[in-house]
């Protein structure tokens, strides 16, 4: 089953390379959504897929090296129509 969820992530993720890895793993299992950094130094994603390769994606962003996900705030929101996940300006 399909769902789509809004997530801000706090810690260290902002020049650190969260953004491309996010867009480089959603797209490969592919995810739909987008990510941005945000004024406040957080990362706002939107994803959209099968909960369990959602999961993946998170697993994979908190393995990496130079990112620290200190908190991460998350809710359910209501599927959209997209064919890709991009990084936002």
């Amino acid at each position: 089953m399909l769902i789509r969820k809004h997530i801000r992530f706090y810690g260290k993720v902002q020049g650190v390379g969260f953004r491309y890895h996010a867009t480089y793993k959603a797209r490969l299992i592919g995810l739909t959504g987008w990510v941005r950094n945000c004024y406040d130094s957080s990362v706002e994603m939107e994803v959209q897929g099968e909960a369990e390769l959602i999961d993946n994606l998170l697993l994979y962003l908190y393995k990496q090296k130079f990112i620290c996900i200190k908190r991460m705030d998350e809710e359910k929101i209501d599927l959209k129509e997209e064919r890709d996940f991009k990084e936002k300006w």
